[in-house]
């Protein structure tokens, strides 16, 4: 929900147990927006973004994959300059 910053200021309370009931409420001031949420879900905004270490490191098994290059030789373009 969008509260403006004079009726967040009236409402505040309200505002903090509709963050904790139904998800996060945003404030504006002019062009400037906050957001008002629950501690739980903000830390779990954080706290999802792997690092791209553990990206890597549990990424796909490539055991098996055959990376050998091709030597065949590369296949002929009709028109193309040598």
């Amino acid at each position: 929900m969008n509260w403006s910053l004079t009726d967040a200021k009236h409402h505040l309370a309200e505002i903090v147990s509709l963050a904790l009931t139904q998800g996060p409420q945003r404030v504006s001031r002019g062009e400037d927006t906050v957001v008002v949420m629950a501690w739980d879900e903000y830390a779990k905004l954080i706290d999802e973004k792997p690092s791209f270490k553990s990206l890597l490191m549990d990424g796909p098994d490539f055991e098996g994959l055959d990376l050998e290059r091709s030597q065949s030789t590369m296949r002929e373009i009709e028109g193309a300059v040598n």
